[in-house]
């Protein structure tokens, strides 16, 4: 991955509108600054408040098993070379109860003994999205036997979210 210095930095409190200054902090992990992802968008606050909204659709109203999920947000911060995201992700998918070596697995080539096969499909999903935007009928098909309509629309939206995030992490210069 290559590393640029910081396009567009993290802003200061003072650089922001007041509203958007006053809802960064609301938006962070308990004991935590916000992402550093949300603060660069609070730079276009238009943008910022209508995302915040899909964000927390899919983070709290999704019907992926939150270990799946963040499955998927691993392996598109990997594709993606993103460092931000990856970092990020890592303490999501521990609280989601994934384990440091499945954690590390993720970013590998997929072995048939490491994962499950709706995991397997998951993976592959992520991965043949990112190399040519579609998912195979192969490997649909062992999504559908495993997860319902709204879960593979939520899947797709998944993959889509992070492929985004990550893009804006590396192109803005987004430091993990």
């Amino acid at each position: 991955m290559t590393l640029h210095d910081a396009r567009i930095p993290v802003p200061r409190s003072e650089e922001l509108r007041a509203d958007v200054s006053e809802l960064l902090p609301l938006i962070a992990p308990p004991g935590r600054e916000p992402a550093r992802t949300m603060a660069v968008l609070a730079r276009q606050p238009d943008l910022l408040t209508p995302f915040l909204g899909w964000a927390a659709a899919l983070a709290l109203s999704g019907v992926l098993p939150q270990r799946d999920h963040e499955l998927l947000a691993l392996r598109v911060a990997s594709n993606c070379g993103s460092e931000f995201e990856w970092v990020e992700h890592v303490e999501y998918a521990r609280a989601a109860g994934l384990t440091d070596d499945e954690i590390a697995t993720v970013a590998e080539t997929m072995g048939e003994g490491a994962w499950n096969e709706a995991e397997r499909a998951l993976l592959g999903a992520a991965d043949e999205l990112h190399s040519g935007c579609d998912v195979s009928d192969p490997t649909w098909a062992v999504l559908a036997e495993h997860y319902d309509a709204p879960a593979l629309v939520e899947i797709l939206f998944v993959v889509g979210q992070y492929t985004m995030l990550s893009m804006v992490a590396n192109a803005a210069g987004i430091p993990a």
